[in-house]
């Protein structure tokens, strides 16, 4: 599907599953209670996020906190 074959070309994994789900950025932030800037960091690779934030965002997306590590964190 596409999903894997972004996740495969190596793009940022919080990315490929928020624009799946149809999210902007900023509705993102008001659903998980995480604030834009955060979860523009997370996607750009700055920041890699808390423990609590990944969960967050993740319920927010309907997918496992497992999802939103690229290969690179496995």
């Amino acid at each position: 599907s596409a999903v894997v074959d972004r996740l495969l070309a190596g793009a940022a994994p919080l990315t490929v599953w928020r624009k799946h789900r149809g999210r902007s950025q900023a509705e993102l932030a008001r659903q998980s209670g995480i604030n834009r800037i955060q979860i523009i960091n997370i996607e750009a690779g700055r920041k890699t996020g808390s423990t609590a934030t990944l969960k967050k965002l993740a319920t927010s997306l309907q997918v496992d906190m497992d999802d939103l590590f690229g290969s690179q964190e496995l």
